[in-house]
């Protein structure tokens, strides 16, 4: 027999084999108890975006008459996690096992649960239990729910608290099987991975908004945004619960003290990212090869071109879902697919193709699912459609890395520039023509930002002009810089990361100037034919022909409409000649570079 749960402790348990990884346990309600998995160093996840400080994985067990656990952990805490769940709870009194989606990182352990319980009946949607069926490779007690579905699960003997679940289907936030959990008892809601952020901390709660702020941000950019119609199908179907008093996360500390600033934050982003316009369509294949990452990096960089996207499962989509999605998208991206396909996968492959359009724009990356129907077999099917090509077929020659995550991104970026080239070129045509003049005065110098992460096969790289940096501090030494947010570096520029400014020199910059101005598609060297120092700064190289370099570090981020504009402290400079002056930019309009 396990421990009380209705009592308040917080236990840490470090692995003896990891110190990097530790557990947490703690009463955050009436019978409800959290078991959060402390990874405090990992520095990637999902789509290779890099994460600041680390993440958790939290878990949950509700205890009324009959008991429930939401959510596993990952593998990798496979032996401290189990042994502290049977110091709170003897795994054969759990009744209930409600999966929230199916992604390893939550559900990692769940065919070792099993081992200890055999009768355990897992609550998922009938996507998550159909993944399941091929992820445990077992047979196991299932309830399929959806939307408005109840789990009761009785009165507490020892508080007399009726704890009840209801459920709410939140697919593509951001796997396709998503489920949320709230409980009446205590007004906890249960989302998994939305209103997450990648944080790792020992405190439970949100407490200090202004310190993860940043993070929060960045984790929706990142997952939540390239969905962001599916976020505000999830919000409305939120809204007619009752009051919430806990935002129960899969990832970072629970939100319960800003409750309103977190809601209204994905409310604000997911309404800019959903305005009524034209939108592409990325398709993937859910848990086949790299697909569900790849197809993310896709979307993420039509996101960052301000551009609409949405997510679809092929497999888990019905028809109409489909037809619906694709015939009023404005471009379509589609993975190469198995060889030979199960005969539903099938179906919808021929769904798709028959409700593309004459006008839209297409195009084709690789799965990397080992039994892919070869690129070009496919993209030639999509030619002969009539369709115009988006971008070449992307192809992945071996297990993807931060570099192929990157190509894929700056692919997606092209692809949204493309989708508001109309939009734009109106934008600037409605400005008044003075007040374009007038702007087009303000000077600056001119600069090459460059930025690298990461080594050998997960280093990325990345550089660009900038005339927009301006002194911002004397102690410490601090510059801001004003980045598009379509630019391919921008992603190498959040909180704590570190960058370079390279200053240009006024009679020796042309070179510099003309490289990194032009257009590079998509996965090109930058810095090729360049002279460059690697080691000289922490934040990225050092071209030999800049007058000066900066190298700084991201403190803080400020959005604007179209740019970010980053503040960064500056840790160290040099100059190579101080008889030369800065080279200056001259504009004529204030409505481009």
């Amino acid at each position: 027999m396990g421990k009380s749960m209705n009592e308040s402790t917080t236990v840490i348990n470090q692995s003896k084999s990891d110190p990097k990884l530790s557990l947490q346990c703690e009463l955050i309600n009436k019978n409800t108890t959290t078991i959060r998995s402390l990874d405090w160093e990992r520095s990637r996840f999902d789509i290779e975006f890099g994460l600041r400080n680390g993440t958790t994985y939290n878990s949950f067990i509700i205890q009324g008459e009959k008991t429930a656990l939401i959510d596993t952990s990952h593998e990798k805490f496979k032996t401290t996690w189990l042994k502290l769940l049977e110091e709170r709870i003897n795994p054969k009194e759990i009744d209930y096992l409600i999966v929230s989606h199916t992604e390893p990182d939550h559900s990692g352990l769940i065919g070792y649960l099993l081992e200890l319980n055999g009768e355990i009946e897992i609550v998922a949607s009938k996507v998550a239990i159909q993944f399941l069926e091929n992820q445990v490779h077992r047979r196991f007690k299932h309830r399929a729910i959806k939307t408005g579905n109840e789990l009761d699960l009785g009165i507490n003997p020892s508080n007399g608290t009726h704890h009840k679940l209801e459920f709410i289907s939140a697919p593509n936030l951001h796997w396709p099987d998503t489920i949320f959990s709230y409980d009446h008892a205590t007004g906890i809601l249960f989302t998994c991975d939305a209103f997450g952020l990648h944080f790792c901390s020992s405190e439970v709660f949100d407490i200090y908004p202004e310190q993860i702020q940043a993070d929060f941000r960045y984790y929706y950019d990142c997952l939540m945004g390239p969905n962001a119609r599916s976020v505000l199908q999830a919000i409305k179907r939120i809204q007619n619960l009752p009051k919430i008093s806990t935002i129960a996360v899969g990832h970072g500390p629970l939100l319960r003290h800003h409750i309103d600033l977190w809601q209204k934050n994905y409310q604000e982003w997911s309404a800019a990212r959903n305005k009524g316009e034209g939108y592409a369509v990325v398709c993937y294949l859910s848990q086949y090869g790299s697909c569900d990452r790849l197809s993310q990096a896709i979307a993420l960089g039509i996101n960052k071109a301000d551009a609409q996207v949405q997510l679809m499962d092929l497999r888990a989509s019905d028809t109409q879902e489909i037809t619906a999605l694709i015939g009023e998208a404005n471009a379509v991206v589609v993975p190469t697919w198995p060889h030979e396909p199960d005969a539903e996968l099938q179906s919808n492959i021929g769904t798709l193709l028959a409700a593309l359009k004459q006008k839209q724009w297409v195009a084709v990356y690789e799965a990397y699912g080992q039994n892919d129907e070869p690129i070009d077999v496919v993209a030639n099917q999509l030619r002969g459609l009539g369709q115009k090509e988006a971008f070449s077929p992307l192809r992945v020659r071996q297990l993807p890395d931060a570099t192929t995550f990157q190509y894929f991104e700056e692919a997606g970026t092209d692809l949204g520039q493309i989708l508001n080239r109309k939009k734009n070129i109106a934008t600037i045509k409605s400005f008044d023509g003075d007040l374009v003049k007038a702007m087009g005065r303000i000077s600056g110098g001119l600069y090459v930002v460059t930025a690298s992460q990461g080594e050998g096969t997960q280093k990325r790289r990345g550089a660009m002009v900038a005339s927009w940096v301006s002194q911002a501090s004397f102690s410490p030494p601090g510059i801001t810089v004003a980045v598009a947010k379509d630019r391919a570096i921008e992603t190498l520029m959040q909180v704590g990361d570190r960058f370079v400014i390279n200053v240009l020199q006024e009679n020796n910059y042309q070179k510099l100037f003309r490289q990194f101005l032009k257009r590079f598609p998509p996965g090109a060297d930058r810095f090729e034919g360049i002279g460059t120092l690697e080691d000289a700064a922490k934040g990225g190289p050092v071209l030999i022909d800049a007058l000066a370099y900066l190298d700084c570090q991201v403190q803080q981020r400020m959005e604007t409409n179209d740019h970010w504009i980053i503040y960064a402290s500056v840790e160290h400079g040099n100059v190579a000649n101080t008889d030369s002056k800065t080279a200056v930019h001259h504009r004529k309009v204030g409505t481009s570079y």
